[in-house]
């Protein structure tokens, strides 16, 4: 069967699944999920340049009056805003007697030590020494070479995205044991949307992947850089049997990001950008690693703009619908490394 190709927007951006298909009488899809597909399409994000950027999380996070804490490969990290607004990032440990900066407050640009009052305004001071920090308007960057170990970038390979004038922008955070390469496998294979998250994807169809010799289900080579996408035909579940059709192109820009971008069907240049930050090992020598998941949304339709203006309350569900999502594809990741951890993954 032909797969269906989403039309543009119309007038009303809902479809009505006429013959719905229940959950277990889908198409089975583990012969186009070839284990060789996805796992020669991670080896070649593996290989794309990150320049040592990490994403720690979002730029609505970093407040005036308190810092932005986390965890990059066991290195603890604070990032704060200077008094005139730039963002100022380094060591979350303190140079006089090791207090945890992240649970010290920001007084008008400065980071003042909550255990004896040393002041940090971003400069070199007592052997504390900044490290280079980037804001894309919608998430945060922090470059640590130590952990990175490869040739630094300027700036970090950000990917494109629809105008945030124009557009919301929404970022949830989720941790589970496992590694960056394990998140990056799981979102490049699709194959697993309306089998494993029924509640949210159905009448699901890979049309390419990468591979040419292994297509989806209608032979061409994936869309995106040099082909190297996996092109999707998917119906995001609303409620009942109403449903919004749309084509989605994966692609994976660098070693530890992953790239959903809708190029046909309602919210036409919408993406879902997927970081996976490693945070170094918990208390049994499991590896953490932190997902950090953009979400920018954007739409032709007239009545968007009245959307935007609910901006902070719609940011919300679309936050909660993403960390659902990821509440059930950590565990495939956190699967993912054991079976590889303990020499039972297959194949």
């Amino acid at each position: 069967m032909k797969p269906r190709r989403p039309a543009g927007p119309g007038r009303y951006p809902l479809s009505l699944r006429r013959n719905p298909v229940r959950w277990e009488s889908q198409r089975p899809t583990w012969r186009q999920a070839r284990p060789a597909v996805i796992a020669e399409a991670l080896k070649r994000a593996q290989t794309r340049p990150s320049g040592n950027w990490y994403v720690v999380g979002a730029s609505r996070e970093v407040r005036a009056d308190r810092p932005l804490s986390c965890l990059v490969a066991g290195y603890e990290i604070v990032v704060w805003r200077a008094a005139d607004g730039r963002l100022v990032a380094g060591p979350g440990v303190c140079p006089h007697l090791g207090a945890p900066l992240a649970d010290s407050p920001v007084r008008c640009g400065t980071l003042v030590c909550h255990w004896h009052g040393l002041a940090l305004t971003g400069t070199p001071f007592a052997g504390w020494e900044p490290l280079p920090v980037y804001d894309d308007g919608v998430l945060v960057w922090v470059r640590l070479d130590p952990a990175g170990g490869e040739p630094p970038l300027e700036v970090p390979v950000v990917p494109a995205r629809p105008p945030l004038s124009r557009s919301v922008a929404a970022v949830c955070t989720a941790v589970g044991v496992c590694e960056p390469e394990d998140v990056v496998a799981n979102r490049l294979d699709p194959w697993h949307g309306a089998w494993f998250h029924p509640y949210s994807f159905v009448d699901l169809t890979v049309v390419s992947t990468p591979d040419a010799d292994a297509p989806g289900e209608d032979g061409p080579r994936g869309e995106g850089p040099d082909g190297d996408g996996f092109t999707v035909d998917v119906s995001f579940k609303v409620a009942g049997r109403l449903v919004v059709p749309v084509r989605a192109v994966f692609t994976a820009p660098g070693p530890r990001t992953v790239v959903m971008r809708i190029t046909e069907g309602e919210g036409r240049g919408s993406v879902v950008e997927t970081h996976a930050t490693p945070l170094g090992p918990d208390p049994q020598g499991r590896p953490r690693t932190a997902v950090v998941e953009a979400v920018v949304a954007c739409s032709d339709r007239s009545g968007f703009a009245a959307a935007r203006r609910a901006a902070p309350v719609l940011r919300r569900f679309m936050a909660a619908a993403a960390g659902r999502l990821w509440r059930d594809d950590l565990a495939y990741a956190e699967r993912r490394w054991l079976l590889r951890s303990t020499g039972r993954f297959p194949g």
